[in-house]
């Protein structure tokens, strides 16, 4: 059985709970509101949309949470290894017994936060594509219809329209108004370029709002209206604050105008400069044309002069005594061949007879056929009782063999002439 003094310190002593209740009291009313400085390290995006993350330096780490409402109007990244200020409440978790920091705000150090966005969307897009010149789309030289995402309150929507219907006011504009800056500003202007290809005959989009602020133009630098000028159908021109401001939605836009009024003069042509330029060109085509007609007719005169065309009777003259000069020359060539072919026809006619076996027949030789009809050469080719032929330069005569004497080659044919 426990002394008295073993009682008395039970009674003392502290549950886990109560000590850990006494502490969080105690941390939470010591710190209701504190400044951190860290690096954030294991950094934890929860489905839920709550993030949890580790701020660290060099000798300790402190748990933390931003919880979804906080988080989701962050401007920028939280990743590992950047450096931040955080302010928030300590926190104690009795479950576990530890302590974390309830974030409420947080900034980067060395860098604004909403800098810091605009780099990390920056380089996210580019990246993806999104600012190539060769995604970009040239302007229609002659739009017929312009639409303009901007407040219908602003002053940049009175420069724009003054600017285009003063320099060409056959245009039609129609204006989709949006607020420019605040809370749900970027969501209207997104929604107001996604509505763009549901209008008729629009050509061009002009998406922009006057100077202003970092803040004031943040809008623009939102990602949500980056990706609805990249998916619009319909060229568009960026006329956001002035030429030192460079947003998201300029980068990705088909064409950055430095300021509203000079995205009026970028997507019309001046009236009255293209009347001038119609006047110039259409005296420069009648000086060309005159200067056409002034060579025609020097070629004209050129060949009127030429004798073929001043004397045509006697060019025609001359070139038929050629003709008949011609034809003279090839009727005497002819004759002269025809001639000299008849001489050759000649020599050849009396070799041919001279080897013609009745030319042999009439110097006194005669030949011999059998029967048959066919020439005797030889005496061993008859038979004594064979008829035969004998052949003279003029008539025959028809004998019989008697005899035959193949090797004098005498015979003594039977005559019947």
């Amino acid at each position: 059985m426990p002394d008295g003094s073993q009682r008395s310190g039970d009674e003392a002593a502290l549950t886990v709970s109560e000590l850990t209740r006494e502490i969080k009291e105690l941390l939470e009313a010591s710190y209701p509101s504190v400044w951190v400085s860290g690096e954030i390290s294991n950094c934890r995006p929860a489905r839920s949309g709550h993030v949890y993350l580790t701020l660290k330096d060099e000798q300790a780490q402190l748990s933390a949470v931003i919880w979804r409402n906080t988080a989701a109007r962050l401007p920028f990244e939280l990743v590992d290894g950047l450096e931040v200020v955080a302010q928030g409440s300590v926190d104690v978790y009795p479950p576990r017994g530890s302590y974390q920091l309830i974030i409420r705000q947080v900034t980067p150090r060395g860098v604004g936060a909403l800098e810091l966005a605009f780099r990390q969307l920056q380089e996210r897009l580019a990246a993806e594509g999104l600012f190539d010149e060769d995604r970009k789309r040239p302007l229609p030289r002659f739009p017929e219809r312009i639409a303009l995402v901007t407040s219908p309150t602003g002053a940049a929507v009175r420069d724009m329209l003054q600017v285009i219907t003063r320099r060409w006011p056959a245009v039609e504009i129609v204006l989709l108004p949006v607020r420019v800056q605040g809370s749900g500003a970027a969501e209207e202007i997104a929604a107001a370029l996604a509505r763009v290809p549901l209008l008729p005959r629009v050509d061009v989009v002009i998406a922009g709002r006057g100077g202003g602020s970092l803040e004031d133009l943040w809008a623009f630098n939102e990602e949500v209206v980056a990706r609805a000028i990249a998916a619009c159908p319909v060229p568009v021109v960026s006329a956001v604050g002035h030429e030192i401001d460079v947003s998201i939605a300029d980068l990705v836009a088909d064409v950055r105008a430095l300021t509203p009024s000079e995205a009026g003069e970028l997507v019309v042509p001046r009236r009255d400069e293209l009347r001038a330029g119609l006047v110039s060109v259409g005296t420069r085509l009648a000086g060309a044309l005159r200067q056409q007609a002034e060579r025609a007719r020097s070629v004209l005169t050129g060949l009127a002069s030429r004798p073929v065309l001043a004397r045509p009777h006697g060019q025609l003259r001359e070139l038929a005594g050629r003709a008949d000069e011609l034809q003279r020359r090839l009727d005497a060539a002819a004759r002269g061949r025809t001639r000299i072919a008849r001489d050759r026809l000649g020599t050849v006619a009396a070799a041919l007879q001279a080897l013609s076996p009745l030319e042999v027949l009439a110097r006194g030789y005669s030949m011999t056929l059998s029967g048959d009809g066919g020439v005797i050469r030889e005496a061993d080719q008859l038979a004594a009782g064979d008829e035969i032929v004998t052949v003279f330069s003029r008539g025959r005569a028809i004998s019989r063999i008697e005899s035959v004497d193949a090797a004098t080659g005498q015979q003594r044919p039977e005559s019947r002439a």
